[in-house]
């Protein structure tokens, strides 16, 4: 199940929970993947694919790493 940014009004995404076999467990899962998302674009002051110059750091665990062969 996947709601991101839906441009759905509110009563047709509280159809779509209704339609899930746990409307509530629907709902709180999408309430907590848009806090976690707000706070993840908090954090990096960009939001997801945004290039920015103010841009704090990446969204999907990239770090630097030394190659070695």
């Amino acid at each position: 199940m996947a709601y991101q940014n839906s441009t759905l009004s509110f009563e047709q995404m509280l159809l779509q929970f209704m339609s899930e076999q746990d409307p509530m467990l629907s709902m709180l899962q999408w309430l907590c993947e848009q806090l976690m998302e707000a706070e993840v674009s908090a954090k990096i002051k960009a939001q997801k694919s945004e290039r920015t110059d103010s841009r704090q750091g990446y969204r999907s665990g990239y770090r630097v790493r030394r190659f070695d062969t």
